[in-house]
């Protein structure tokens, strides 16, 4: 199983979703980093479940212990290492489907792959809980990006057929870098919320669950970061963000609708600025050849709805080989797209810092 991902910085997941815990190794970290550990406490509750009924009702705190690789403040150089406890896991609500695949979750593909032992238990080693630690990674990330000016945000852009236009992708700047300065996160309008939240409820009663997307933008990067072919800027974060459980889609800049349009319409047409060479659009989203242009690198993520719901589905019972029904059940999100915010921001974190590193 491969849960080691990056060259100069290696990052090393551990753990399962009903296990003892969870949780990641860091290796390559420079020594003497300054750790706001309140920040990155703050970017674990983000996406810690159990605080809505937009949410699964799994009461996991995400609190992290530092294990090694940290003294007096500071990074010390070796692997950083942290654990994070589960302490709310339901295990006995998977003992009685254990045979039974269920539709659009990893049960079968892992049975297969690892013949039958891997653990079953919320998923496993293939749960979304294991986004916790890249959380934790990507807050790490951040902090260091930040003393180079680079910033991260994002938000919901859709849920369902439900849009909300927060990126204009060339005007973004200013208003994204002042929330971030204030430690504040992009918030939408409250009427386009409103209705999101109620499609989550509505999907909910109805023993259904619903995706969406999540839009997200770099920002400072400056011109010339990333290579072609395999160490491009949309391949490294891609990489990442595929990672993430339930992501079926990643586009940069217009994405699929730049094959709509023509190329007088597509090609970013140059001005310079104060010295600086800009784009008048960013329909190739900050990205030319897989290298940094200087304007923002704006990319959005595709959640598909959670796969565990409690109508009864068509499925295949794996000892006896017959065909069955199922019906899941547990505590599980109707909707994952508002936790996965922040584990957006943190791949995209942790592919920069690789390439800014590189």
């Amino acid at each position: 199983m491969s849960g080691v991902w990056g060259n100069k910085i290696k990052y090393s997941i551990f753990g399962e979703s009903h296990g003892k815990s969870i949780g990641i190794i860091i290796d390559g970290l420079p020594s003497g980093i300054d750790l706001d550990l309140e920040e990155i406490d703050r970017e674990m509750r983000r996406r810690a479940p159990g605080k809505n009924k937009l949410t699964t009702a799994r009461n996991e705190k995400d609190e992290f212990e530092i294990q090694s690789g940290y003294f007096n403040g500071k990074t010390t150089g070796t692997p950083l290492c942290i654990m994070i406890k589960n302490s709310d896991q339901h295990s006995r609500d998977y003992e009685k489907t254990k045979n039974l695949l269920r539709p659009a979750h990893a049960d079968y593909t892992g049975f297969i792959k690892y013949s039958g032992f891997n653990d079953y238990r919320g998923g496993g080693h293939f749960s979304g809980r294991l986004t916790a630690p890249i959380v934790f990674a990507g807050a790490v990330a951040k902090q260091i990006l930040r003393e180079k000016g680079i910033i991260i945000g994002s938000h919901i852009k859709s849920i369902g057929s439900i849009e909300e236009d927060y990126f204009d992708d060339i005007n973004i700047k200013e208003e994204l870098l002042n929330r971030l300065a204030n430690k504040e996160f992009p918030t939408m309008d409250e009427e386009k919320a409103l209705k999101m939240k109620d499609e989550i409820l509505k999907c909910k009663e109805k023993m259904d669950s619903i995706g969406g997307v999540v839009e997200g933008a770099i920002l400072n990067l400056p011109p010339g970061i990333g290579s072609p072919f395999f160490n491009s800027v949309e391949s490294t974060i891609s990489s990442l963000l595929f990672s993430i459980p339930a992501v079926k889609g990643v586009e940069f800049g217009a994405g699929f609708n730049i094959s709509k349009m023509k190329g007088s319409e597509a090609n970013d047409e140059f001005y310079i600025e104060d010295g600086n060479i800009k784009t008048y659009t960013n329909n190739n989203g900050g990205i030319l050849g897989g290298i940094t242009n200087g304007m923002p690198i704006v990319f959005r993520v595709a959640f598909k709805p959670t796969p565990s719901i409690a109508k009864e589905q068509k499925t295949v019972e794996l000892v006896s080989k017959e065909n069955t029904t199922i019906k899941i059940q547990g505590r599980h999100d109707p909707c994952i797209v508002q936790r996965a915010v922040p584990i957006v921001e943190a791949a995209a974190a942790i592919g920069i810092l690789e390439l800014v590193l590189s």
